[in-house]
C-alpha cells in the first residue's frame, strides 16, 4: 500500500500502472462526513455530497467495476447508517476509460498475444527448418557468423511485426473506438522491442527442437502462459506468487504494461523503463544463447 502527498503524484502512479486505484480523502473529511444530509434531520437529501473519492485505473475493468461497487461499503456502516437510503458515499472518478468500455482494455491486450503467436511461430522453425531443407550444408561453407545468422533470422520479421501491429491498431481505433493517447514514436519504441525479443524467443526453440513440429507445440507451451498470466485474461496482481514468477520471464507480460500505459494512459516511455529494460536484455542476451548454440556443423 503507498501513500502520495499530492493528487498529482497519485495520479502519476497511476498513469506508471504502479497501482490501480487510489482513496483520496480531502482536508475537511471530518466535516464533510459530519454535515452529510442523513445526519442533518432539517436537510434535503437533494444536497448530498461525496466525502471523498477513488481515483481508479479505468483502462482495467475489473478493477474499476470492483471499486465502482464496493464504493458504499466503507462508509455505509458509520454511525448506524446502514439502514438510510443515502449514506455518507465516495465518489468514484474512472481515469482514461470513464465509459468502462470492455475493449479499450482488450485490443492493447491482443495486440500482445497476437504478437507474441506469430513472431514466436515465425522464428521457431527458422533453424530447424534449414535442416529439414539440406540448407546447413550452405550455411556451413558460407563465412557468416552464428550471431550475424540470428541477427539475419529475425530482422526481416520485425517489419511483419510492425505491420501487424498497425492494422491492430488501425481496426481497434476505428472500429471498436479505442483512443491511442499516447505519442506514435514511443509505441513504436515499445513495439520494436517486443517484436525483437519475441523473435529472439523463436530463435532459442529453433536451436532447441529437433523438427518443425516440435518447434510448434514447444511455441504452443510459451503461448498459452502468455495468454493467461501476461494480464490479458486475469489481473496480474491477483495471481499467487509462482504464476507472477513465472509471468515476469515473459515478454508478453511487459509488453502488456507497456502498451496499455502507452495507449491507454499516455505514458512516457521513462514512466516505464523497467520493462523496457527487461525487453532490450532479453533480446540481446536470446540473441547470445541462440547464436551459441548454434553450431555451423551437420549432426
Amino acid at each position: 500500500m503507498a501513500e502520495f502527498a499530492t493528487v498529482q503524484e497519485a495520479e502519476n502512479a497511476i498513469t506508471r500502472g504502479d497501482v490501480k486505484a487510489v482513496l483520496y480523502l480531502p482536508a475537511d473529511f471530518t466535516t464533510r462526513l459530519w454535515t452529510h444530509p442523513r445526519f442533518q434531520s432539517d436537510a434535503p437529501n437533494d444536497t448530498a455530497r461525496p466525502v471523498g473519492q477513488w481515483m481508479v485505473d479505468g483502462s482495467d475493468t475489473m478493477v474499476a467495476s470492483s471499486i465502482l461497487s464496493l464504493r458504499n461499503m466503507p462508509l455505509s456502516g458509520l454511525a448506524n447508517l446502514a439502514t438510510e437510503e443515502a449514506p455518507p458515499s465516495l465518489e468514484v472518478v474512472n481515469y482514461f476509460n470513464p465509459e468502462q468500455r470492455s475493449a479499450v482494455n482488450i485490443v492493447p491486450g491482443l495486440l500482445a498475444v497476437i504478437l507474441t503467436m506469430t513472431m514466436v511461430l515465425f522464428t521457431s522453425a527458422a533453424i530447424v527448418r534449414e535442416r529439414e531443407h539440406g540448407n546447413m550444408e550452405f550455411l556451413i561453407n558460407t563465412p557468416i557468423k552464428p550471431l550475424e545468422l540470428m541477427i539475419g533470422k529475425v530482422t526481416p520479421f520485425v517489419l511483419v511485426g510492425l505491420f501487424q501491429t498497425a492494422i491492430i491498431l488501425t481496426v481497434g481505433n476505428v472500429v471498436f473506438n479505442v483512443p491511442i493517447r499516447g505519442g506514435l514514436d514511443t509505441l513504436l519504441v515499445a513495439s520494436l522491442l517486443f517484436i525483437s525479443a519475441s523473435l529472439t524467443l523463436g530463435l532459442m526453440i529453433s536451436t532447441v527442437a529437433k523438427s518443425q513440429l516440435q518447434a510448434m507445440q514447444m511455441t504452443v507451451f510459451i503461448l498459452l502462459p502468455s495468454i493467461l498470466l501476461s494480464g490479458f485474461m486475469f489481473p496480474y496482481e491477483a495471481m499467487p506468487e509462482p504464476a507472477q514468477w513465472i509471468a515476469e520471464a515473459l515478454p508478453a507480460t511487459h509488453f502488456m504494461r507497456l502498451v496499455r500505459g502507452i495507449i491507454l494512459r499516455d505514458a512516457e516511455i521513462t514512466d516505464l523503463m523497467p520493462d523496457v529494460i527487461w525487453l532490450a536484455v532479453f533480446t540481446v542476451v536470446g540473441l547470445l544463447i541462440a547464436a551459441l548454440r548454434f553450431r555451423k556443423k551437420l549432426d
